[in-house]
């Protein structure tokens, strides 16, 4: 889900498939931030900022790797990452981006 308030689109917690590995996960979150941010009007060259939680720090590198592939090198956001219990069972990361229209 993605709001927009004064040219800033709010990407809402967005989660990979349950069950799938951390990498797996990972890329299906940000395929679907790719998707609100396209809906928005918008892409992730434009991300002023992320929030990265993840359920168990041991997820961090390979969380870590997938972010740096999909990310924009010319334009990388703030990003903050923190460990949290997941919502439900199997679910390792959550991705939540705020980006300019």
């Amino acid at each position: 889900m993605v709001s927009i308030h004064s040219g800033i689109a709010y990407v809402a917690g967005m989660c990979g498939n349950q069950g799938e590995s951390i990498q797996d996960q990972t890329r299906v979150a940000l395929q679907k931030v790719d998707r609100w941010l396209k809906e928005a009007g918008t892409d992730k060259s434009r991300i002023l900022r992320a929030t990265v939680w993840i359920s168990d720090q041991k997820h961090f590198d390979a969380m870590n790797e997938i972010w740096e592939e999909w990310v924009d090198p010319e334009n990388q956001p703030s990003r903050a990452a923190g460990v949290a219990p997941p919502a439900a069972q199997g679910y390792d990361v959550e991705i939540i981006v705020t980006a300019a229209i």
